[in-house]
């Protein structure tokens, strides 16, 4: 198979792009460096396309593999045709090429292996060719034997049937017949194993929908109800369809018909219909797990790019009933200044005694946003920090937080190693506060899957969830970068070519050598070698280094190139600052625009062009973080309930998770509020929900009914 030209149609790119990211690949290089730094080499494919292309490549190798291994298989044992090989070749994807071997795969002693140890495969083969007159009772009396334990002429007829049946099965062709008709015409049906359970199930009690056309969250939804006891799912497929191509292709109109459909009959029903339904509802399930990895991949994405809160001192807030409420005071560096316990909450409500110790802490440490997790006890903490707030003259806000994976946080060995000196409450009071500061540096961690974006995540095939999300921060904390001098190792080893290991050894340099003045320094950090160098550096920064490149996002292999351009167009580094001013004024590309020829400039520079581009940029707003593209977070200073929604109420709100038939959107309630797919936009049809939104918008919403007693909010987006 020629996998890059695969790829290539698959994609709808040249070939030639594929060959070079397969070389880049195979050269040890990562994607975020690949789609970074190697744009001329493969013209520009951004990191989704890169990560889809990798993992193809992965696939098709895989099955090339697989081919070889069924090619020695069969051969070895002396029934490779070339005819069959041909096909095997040929075939584009595993399931062709099992169907193609099943045959040939050495088998567990079946109905039909048994029935050819007892001699009964010449009399198969009788039935089969339909060439004889006599009845096959007669016929079937040669093959009755006490010595091969053939007793009678119907145990004869009934081994016959089940060779017959074996061969069926075993025919490529018939499978793949088989399987697209019942997926085209198929239908996906749950009943439920006890109709007066209740559960959340209830809406596929009695369920069925066609499969080419069932949503992937409904798949997963019927795994799960079937997982849990409440459904029994099953294919329906158009048997008469079936049985009547099997029929024709067996050539059933001789004198054995009868005989023959029995045959056909057991295959289809014993051997192919279960198989055919696990496939099925193998690649439905692979299918609805893959659109759900896309969305939590997304949702994660958006999540992890909100614009970090610079500058401020933050309270975090974590809230509980009867342990009390943790608060933590955070510098605007991240450092945890002051820690301590509250119970505003029930079973204590020491209200006022919470607001005077939290007062005392705004006014000592100059807090002026408090960060509330939404969990449990989240409501209550957040009316007194609301009253709280009327009651003080200094202007200061509060933001409800996503908590996802504090908890995990908070009991795991990372954290204990941050904070040896905390309990589990005070590490997640100080997670709450640094998520608002910086969301990506935070939330990198905690494990993506638990981070609750995301929708049925723990019933997915959880290794390809897991590499999917790693691929997700990956290409966000690269595409932020990291300022060497004060990274985590948790967030440094997600940047290219850096293990876990070089991660810790760079936080050990730091610790034994002080901080980075450049970029070469990386090359003295334990087991950080010539490659990983190349991979990471133009992803890591140095505000105060030696050399201002090392501050921005130009690779070291590009400074030379970046030189000889300031002196080409007369700027020197300090004018920098100067032109980016300007250019955030005006709203101009001040620098770009001295370059006039920009193929002539790269040629002259011994760059490519897409290369040059991207120095200008860099160069024209050095270090820019992507993140200051995105809205900043709803702050609040009062509380709004349930109770107070009304219908019709126009409200502002944050988009917190996005699924297949809907959003959530926070509007300062406990509850977050459903924008159902149908009520999204007004102007146009909605495929699916990302089309519109994205985790961390803020968007008008209108309430359409409030459920108090289900918790439920109805909100659309059609104002």
């Amino acid at each position: 198979m020629d996998i890059a030209g695969q790829i290539a149609e698959e994609m709808s790119i040249a070939t030639w792009q594929t060959e070079a990211v397969i070389k880049l690949i195979d050269e040890g290089n990562t994607i975020p460096f690949i789609a970074r730094y190697r744009k001329e080499a493969h013209g520009s494919l951004n990191d989704e396309q890169l990560r889809n292309l990798s993992a193809r490549l992965v696939y098709l190798r895989n099955l090339e593999e697989k081919k070889e291994q069924v090619l020695a298989s069969i051969e070895k044992q002396g029934k490779l045709t070339d005819e069959l090989k041909e096909q095997i070749l040929e075939a584009k994807t595993q399931v062709v090429v099992d169907d193609l071997y099943r045959p040939y795969r050495p088998k567990r002693r079946t109905r039909a292996t048994i029935a050819k140890e007892k001699g009964l495969e010449g009399l198969a083969n009788i039935i089969l060719a339909q060439e004889t007159t006599e009845s096959i009772e007669k016929i079937a009396e040669a093959y009755v034997s006490k010595e091969k334990e053939v007793n009678d002429i119907y145990e004869a007829i009934d081994g016959a049937k089940d060779i017959i049946a074996e061969t069926i099965s075993d025919n490529a062709d018939f499978r793949s017949y088989i399987r697209k008709v019942t997926t085209d015409e198929g239908m996906i049906i749950s009943i439920a194993k006890d109709s007066e359970a209740q559960s959340v199930y209830e809406m596929y009690y009695d369920f069925s929908e066609k499969i080419n056309k069932i949503a992937g969250h409904r798949v997963l939804a019927l795994n799960r109800g079937e997982k849990e006891k409440f459904l029994v799912v099953k294919i329906e497929a158009p048997e008469e369809k079936i049985f009547t191509f099997l029929e024709k292709n067996m050539g059933v109109s001789g004198s054995f018909t009868d005989v023959l459909k029995e045959a056909i009959d057991d295959s289809y029903k014993r051997l192919i219909a279960p198989s055919i339904e696990r496939e099925i509802r193998g690649e439905l399930t692979e299918k609805a797990e893959n659109g759900a990895i896309k969305v939590f991949g997304r949702n994660l994405q958006q999540l992890l790019m909100q614009p970090p809160i610079t500058g401020r001192n933050v309270l975090g807030w974590d809230p509980a009933f009867r342990t009390g409420c943790k608060l933590a005071v955070v510098d605007s560096t991240g450092k945890v200044l002051d820690t301590t316990v509250v119970y505003p909450t029930a079973p204590q409500n020491k209200v006022e005694e919470t607001k005077r110790v939290v007062k005392a802490l705004i006014d000592k440490y100059d807090i002026s946003i408090i960060s509330v997790g939404n969990g449990t006890a989240s409501r209550e903490s957040e009316q007194i920090i609301a009253q709280m707030l009327k009651e003080i003259k200094k202007p200061v806000q509060y933001v409800i937080v996503n908590e996802a994976g504090a908890s995990v946080y908070s009991a795991g060995k990372l954290a204990s190693e941050e904070f040896p000196d905390f309990d589990t409450g005070q590490r997640s009071a100080a997670s709450i506060a640094r998520r608002l500061q910086d969301p990506l540096a935070e939330l990198v961690k905690i494990d993506p899957r638990s981070i609750g974006v995301g929708q049925y995540q723990h019933d997915m095939n959880q290794k390809k969830l897991s590499e999917a999300l790693t691929g997700v921060v990956e290409d966000c904390v690269n595409s932020t970068g990291v300022d060497l001098n004060t990274a985590s190792a948790p967030l440094l080893e997600y940047i290219s070519g850096i293990s876990k290991t070089v991660a810790k050894n760079i936080v050990i340099y730091r610790e034994e050598n002080g901080k980075f003045t450049n970029r070469k320094q990386l090359l003295k950090v334990a087991k950080l070698g010539a490659k990983a160098y190349e991979q990471c550096a133009g992803f890591m920064r140095i505000q105060d280094s030696d050399n201002p490149f090392d501050a921005t996002s130009v690779h070291p292999e590009s400074y030379e190139a970046a030189e000889k351009l300031l002196k080409k167009i007369g700027i020197t580094f300090e004018d920098l600052k100067k032109i980016q001013l300007e250019s955030s004024k005006k709203n101009k590309n001040t620098l770009i625009k001295k370059v006039k020829n920009k193929k002539a400039m790269a040629e002259e520079l011994g760059i490519g062009e897409i290369t040059l581009e991207d120095i200008l940029k860099e160069l024209e707003k050095p270090a820019r973080d992507p993140r200051d593209e995105m809205p900043l977070p709803i702050l609040r200073t009062d509380v709004l309930e349930m109770k107070d929604l009304k219908e019709g109420m126009i409200l502002k709100g944050t988009v917190r998770n996005v699924i297949d038939f809907g959003a959530f959107i926070d509007i300062g309630v406990h509850q977050d509020g459903l924008v159902h797919i149908s009520q999204l936009s007004s102007s146009k049809y909605v495929k699916h929900p990302l089309d519109v939104v994205s985790v961390g918008d803020i968007v008008d919403v209108k309430v359409l009914s409030v459920d108090i007693k289900k918790q439920r909010i109805q909100l659309t987006m059609k104002l």
